[in-house]
């Protein structure tokens, strides 16, 4: 969705209003006069709000910096806090193994690749952690090397095409055998590309993710993220380098991902001397437009590239000006592949965009002492070649080598044996998505150490334990939206009337652009002094209100439950929710999720505003308002409560299940790894919260399951392992009488037998079914 006008929201008639309808308003509410679909309006609204936050972004920032520019050990103090933060939020948390640099050969295929001008081209690999490797080429130096680098080409080029050693780059972007040439030590490592070969579930589903892709799904759930991981790789080659060689300098130079993974390694570790990025620099606040796979969780809080810039000073930096790799989305579905990818484009943006940000980069480290040696290459008006004798010849400059750039030499000579590009990128990925599934194993562990610190010697000692859990859920897990900006202002009007109730439209203001929407059933019957339980219906994804509490609308989904709710005497209030609209919602999550804020965010502070107000109606007891969600709604049931309070239980339809191994799994077909549902993913729940976890926050208030044995969503091994989980937590708590789980035999829908039961006896409402 593109920013723009708000539009006009009063021309077109009212989403689920009835023909002929008296719309005259709840008592004590103004009326109700916005027309048209107020879901896409809802929607839209919040695409506005968050774009309003995106461009405020860059001057908030400085805010949350104290630079210390006295000195550069001053400095380096004063930034260490945001470098760990960085580690934290690329994946960067694992302590590499001892690295041993290998020979790759094999009887028939020498490790020795070619011979050019003054120094020798050999196939290397060289181990990470955990079973990850590295894997590319090394330019050795006939002589003695006057500088190590780590060279990072694009990731759809391979290390021999970077090298002249195969087709597909001109020479004179060939940066790595340059930088050879003129008596660097290089590596050349391989990243993972933008194909979709081994995307997918075989035998199951095959995806048109890009493969950098569908890593980043399954890392970004267990606090992991495809840069992360190739960021890693380099700093290990990086170990060896400086193990092996350490009395020359170390530099890192990058086009396009491979100047993305420049860029991150050297803000985060000291030991590099100079960093080189070509085809990748500028401005960060439209990296909702990009690949999913550069989706970095809360990163535009603190960074943007020129605050990455900021944490490489008072070291060199050459930034090049450059074509950048075009990338106009993921690969095309095809009969075999499921169209699932998220969209995403790379695009050269103008040069004046580049020397912006680099000029805020100098502005941040203003007054340093010592200056650092920052210098922007400006190849072709921003359209050149990678790799220029420029932007070479300055990063040669910044490693102190003393030596300028040689003349270009004609590229290696033939290759002795052609390397196996397909099987070596297999193994690359496979190792990184085998990575994945191995910490998916371990999580139920980690999260167990997470909360080591909870206090389970009575109820009320965990409740007041789990407030430090409940606020790092939301601070860290949801993301928080700001407080509302705006006063509720209540507007309602009447749109249906049966024997048992009535029912109103009722929208409440949040922010300028954002308002909570919804429909409220209020029985018939309620003396004036009553005060009745409330129960707030939660529709799934793609749903409205109307598809709860429609008294002419029979969905075999939700099969009227709110009526029926209402129908026996109990308030209720269904509410939109934004997942609705496609990828129009899922475009709030692309520019949410780097402004550390989800759909959740909002949704949190939605069902706050809506809780608030009902709780201001006389015929409503604040103190029993429940929480009934089915699918995504189920997944808001989990989530909504967990943080606020003012919900007295909860019941999870339709969703309650291992949450890790649906987001994670690269095995089962009920995963969501090769589903187009790529907002499903939240960075590092795996190591904090599964369902249970977060039903613990709703402990000790009831909280209930409610699951069809023929629901798609997971298996019932999977809902039965987890709630077992949640069971234990009441149980020992002595609070089993407050959960339960009811399996009915049925599909993904509402069953409401025992869910209703549930709800009579701990909202204290007479069963008169």
């Amino acid at each position: 969705m593109e920013e723009g006008s708000a539009p006009d929201r009063r021309d077109e008639p009212a989403a689920g209003a009835r023909a002929g309808a008296d719309a005259r308003p709840l008592p004590g509410t103004a009326p109700l006069t916005l027309q048209g679909d107020l879901a896409a309006q809802m929607v839209a609204g919040i695409d506005r709000f968050l774009a309003r936050q995106l461009q405020a972004v860059v001057d908030r920032r400085p805010g949350r910096w104290n630079r210390d520019v006295a000195s550069g050990e001053a400095y380096d103090t004063s930034v260490a806090a945001k470098r760990e933060r960085l580690r934290k939020i690329i994946g960067l948390v694992d302590e590499r193994d001892e690295v041993e640099m290998q020979l790759v050969a094999t009887h028939r295929q020498p490790a020795l690749v070619a011979e050019g001008a003054g120094y020798r081209v050999e196939r290397v690999r060289w181990n990470v952690f955990r079973g990850i490797e590295g894997e590319g080429l090394l330019l050795e130096p006939s002589g003695p090397a006057v500088a190590n680098v780590v060279a990072l080409p694009d990731c759809d080029c391979t290390p021999e095409a970077a090298c002249g050693l195969e087709p597909g780059v001109p020479a004179e972007a060939q940066f790595p055998r340059r930088l050879a040439e003129s008596g660097c030590r290089v590596v050349v490592p391989l990243l993972i590309d933008r194909r979709d070969t081994w995307s997918g579930v075989e035998g199951f589903r095959m995806t048109n993710q890009p493969h950098r892709e569908f890593v980043y799904r399954a890392a970004y759930e267990v606090g992991r993220h495809i840069v992360g991981y190739e960021v890693q790789k380099l700093l290990a080659a990086a170990d060896w380098l400086l193990r092996e060689h350490g009395r020359q300098p170390l530099g890192v130079f990058g086009y396009g991902e491979g100047g993305m993974v420049a860029l991150f390694a050297a803000a985060v570790d000291r030991r590099i001397q100079a960093a080189g990025v070509a085809g990748y620099f500028g401005p960060r606040e439209t990296l909702w437009r990009q690949p999913i796979y550069r989706n970095i969780w809360s990163l535009l809080m603190d960074f943007g590239d020129a605050e990455l810039a900021s944490l490489v000073a008072p070291r060199s930096l050459v930034v090049e000006a450059c074509r950048h790799p075009e990338v106009a989305g993921p690969p095309a579905p095809a009969p075999d592949r499921e169209g699932s990818a998220a969209p995403g484009a790379i695009a050269t943006p103008e040069v004046t965009a580049v020397e912006r940000e680099f000029e805020r980069a100098l502005g941040l480290v203003a007054g340093l002492d010592p200056t650092p040696d920052f210098v922007c290459v400006n190849s072709g008006d921003g359209r050149g070649m990678p790799g220029s004798e420029p932007a070479l010849e300055s990063f040669l400059r910044a490693l102190g080598t003393g030596r300028s750039l040689v003349p270009a030499a004609p590229p290696p000579g033939r290759m002795r044996a052609p390397t196996d590009a397909a099987a070596r990128m297999k193994r690359q990925f496979r190792q990184l998505m085998d990575d994945t599934q191995h910490l998916m194993h371990e999580s139920e562990y980690r999260r167990a150490e997470f909360w080591s610190r909870a206090d389970e010697s009575d109820p009320e000692a965990w409740r007041k334990s789990c407030a430090w859990y409940r606020s790092y859920l939301e601070q860290e897990l949801l993301g928080r939206s700001p407080d509302a900006e705006s006063a509720p202002d209540p507007r309602t009007r009447l749109v249906y009337e049966t024997s048992r109730f009535k029912g109103y439209e009722v929208v409440l203001d949040l922010y300028p652009e954002v308002f909570a929407y919804g429909i409220l059933l209020v029985p018939e019957g309620i003396r004036r002094d009553e005060r009745r339980p409330v129960v707030v219906c939660q529709h799934g994804l793609e749903g409205r209100p109307q598809d709860t509490a429609d008294p002419n609308v029979e969905n075999d989904t939700y099969h009227q439950f709110a009526c029926r709710l209402a129908e026996r005497g109990f308030v209720t209030f269904a509410p939109q929710n934004p997942y609705i609209g496609e990828d129009r919602f899922r475009v709030l999550v692309r520019k949410s999720h780097p402004l550390q804020q989800s759909l959740y965010s909002v949704i949190v502070r939605q069902h706050e505003c809506v809780l608030r107000w009902l709780a201001t109606l006389g015929f409503v007891d604040p103190a029993r308002i429940a929480f009934y969600g089915l699918s995504y709604g189920g997944k808001t049931a989990m989530r909504i409560p967990a943080v606020l309070d003012g919900y007295c239980l909860s019941i999870c339809s339709a969703d309650y299940n291992e949450w890790v191994w649906k987001n994670v799994s690269a095995r089962h077909p009920c995963g969501y790894l090769t589903t187009g549902e790529y907002d499903m993913y939240e960075f590092d729940l795996a190591n904090t919260f599964n369902y249970a976890e977060m039903s613990w926050l709703i402990c000790p208030r009831p909280f209930m399951v409610e699951r069809g044995h023929h629901d798609g969503v997971a298996p019932d091994e999977w809902v039965a392992y987890e709630y077992a989980r949640t069971r234990r937590r009441y149980d020992l708590l002595d609070l089993g009488d407050r959960t339960e789980m009811e399996v009915f035999n049925g599909p993904h829908s509402i069953h409401g037998v025992g869910t209703f039961d549930f709800l009579h006896r701990h909202l204290d409402w007479p069963n008169r079914g």
